[in-house]
C-alpha cells in the first residue's frame, strides 16, 4: 500500500458543524488538489457522529468523481478476537505499549479493582489492562487495522475509472507541496 497520513485534526462532532464541515472539506480538497486519489478520514475515537461529519465533509470533494473517499473507524470489525477497541483498557493500552512503551505506567492503576464502564477515577472501559494488555497485542491490533485500511484504500482506488487512478500531478515540488 502507498499513501500519506495527514497530521491529526483535533476536532470532533461536538464543534458547530456549520463551521467544521467546510474546514474539513477544505483539507480534503487540498489533498485532492495535491494529487491524491483516495481520501480516508479516520475517526480518532470510534464515534459514529464523527464518521457522519467526515462523510459529509467528503461529499463535495468526491462528487466530481476525480477521487474517492470514506470516513471509517480506526479499528475494523474483527471477529477473530485479535483486534478491537475500548477506552483505556486492553486495546488502547496495548496500542500505547506498542507505539510508546515509555509512556505507559501500569503501576499507576494500582492493585484495586477498576470501576466499571469508564467511571472515575480510572476511566477504564473494557478488559483490565493490567491483565490483558501487552505490546504484542498492540502490534497485532495495529497490523490488522493497517491491513484493513490499506485494503479499503485499494478498493476505493479501484472504484475509480482507470484514467482517474494515477496521482494527479507529476511531482510534489515547491509550488504544489504547500497546498496541503
Amino acid at each position: 500500500f502507498g499513501g500519506v497520513v495527514h497530521p491529526p485534526v483535533y476536532v470532533h462532532e461536538g464543534f458547530a458543524q456549520e463551521y467544521m464541515r467546510p474546514v474539513i472539506s477544505e483539507l480534503f480538497n487540498r489533498l485532492k488538489q495535491t494529487g491524491f486519489r483516495v481520501i480516508i478520514g479516520v475517526s480518532g475515537h470510534n464515534v459514529h457522529r464523527m464518521i457522519d461529519m467526515i462523510n459529509a465533509a467528503l461529499e463535495p470533494v468526491i462528487a466530481d468523481g476525480e477521487c474517492a473517499g470514506v470516513g471509517l473507524w480506526e479499528i475494523p470489525e474483527d471477529d477473530s478476537g485479535e483486534s478491537g477497541t475500548d477506552h483505556a483498557a486492553k486495546w488502547e493500552t496495548s496500542n500505547m505499549m506498542f507505539f510508546y512503551p515509555d509512556l505507559v505506567d501500569m503501576a499507576a492503576l494500582g492493585t484495586e479493582p477498576l470501576m466499571p464502564r469508564m467511571q472515575p477515577p480510572d476511566g477504564v472501559g473494557g478488559l483490565d489492562p493490567r491483565e490483558h494488555a501487552s505490546a504484542e497485542v498492540g502490534r497485532r491490533n495495529v497490523e490488522i487495522c493497517s491491513e484493513a485500511l490499506g485494503a479499503k484504500a485499494r478498493e476505493l482506488l479501484e472504484s475509480l475509472p482507470p484514467n482517474k487512478r494515477d496521482f494527479a500531478i507529476d511531482a510534489i515540488v515547491p509550488g504544489s507541496w504547500w497546498m496541503v
